[in-house]
């Protein structure tokens, strides 16, 4: 998509992060945006941040662990917007639970946002975008943690992984429809992730704090601060819109990372060497 101007998008974790850099960034490029988050007091006042970079940025509740949810935000930008040309499923969060304390409750939680949202956002807008004709495209986040397992045995990274395959298929068949699929996968990044149980909701209990000395208190650790030293969201959002007018499938923002990538790859790599040698 080259021409942006005009175009509606719908960006999920809008109200902080990433998400409200990527709004910025459209409202900037003359895009409508409707910006949708659990969270209702910072999405109101990410909406007003907004106000003086575009034309016409809404906001709508959204939780995106619920597909009835993601269904009625959607509902509410076709109302505002009419046809709506972009989608981000970008909301997510962090969670742990390694092999010291298999939580099933963390599981779910981190599962449903950030594996189910992401199908849930697919599942919503595709045939509405397939229908208008128009074109579009998908944002789908994922992360590094997607493309290697530094972190571990996680349902993050599980989450992770699983997002880039799908966006990968899902590139594949849309492609002959017009429809451009792009997988961001971040490095370290100045976002609100590791507080990300904020808005973790009753169904999947109150969670457990990592016990001192334990491993999953040292990787919080760990995160709490990389995240404080990451890369500005606004340089990831510059990324995120050449590459839905490029229509690039992988969208990287840490190229120092790849040699802990190509080692996952290598060892792959001799496992399937040693299978042909069989």
């Amino acid at each position: 998509m080259q021409e942006l101007a005009g175009k509606a998008a719908f960006v999920t974790g809008g109200a902080s992060g990433i998400g409200l850099a990527m709004g910025r960034a459209f409202a900037e490029a003359g895009m409508k945006v409707m910006l949708a988050d659990i969270e209702t007091e910072a999405l109101a006042a990410a909406v007003k941040s907004l106000h003086n970079f575009g034309p016409d940025v809404r906001g709508v509740t959204c939780d995106v662990a619920d597909p009835g949810s993601v269904e009625r935000a959607a509902e509410a930008s076709f109302a505002a917007f009419g046809n709506v040309h972009v989608v981000c499923n970008n909301a997510g969060v962090g969670g742990g639970s390694g092999i010291e304390d298999i939580s099933l409750d963390d599981w779910r939680w981190v599962l449903d946002v950030n594996l189910m949202g992401v199908l849930y956002g697919i599942r919503t807008f595709l045939p509405h975008i397939r229908g208008h004709g128009e074109g579009g495209h998908f944002v789908n986040t994922a992360s590094m943690a997607g493309m290697m397992s530094g972190l571990g045995f996680s349902p993050y990274c599980a989450s992770k992984f699983a997002v880039v395959t799908m966006s990968e298929g899902l590139a594949m068949q849309l492609k002959p429809h017009g429809i451009g699929v792009s997988v961001l996968c971040p490095g370290w990044v100045r976002t609100g992730i590791a507080r990300a149980a904020r808005n973790r909701h009753e169904r999947y209990g109150l969670g457990r704090t990592p016990k001192p000395g334990s491993q999953a208190a040292g990787l919080l650790a760990h995160i709490i601060e990389h995240v404080q030293s990451g890369l500005d969201p606004s340089e990831v959002a510059r990324l995120v819109l050449a590459a839905i007018r490029e229509d690039e499938l992988y969208i990287f923002t840490h190229p120092e990372m790849r040699a802990e990538m190509d080692e996952r790859f290598a060892t792959i790599s001799a496992a399937m060497d040693k299978a042909a040698a069989r």
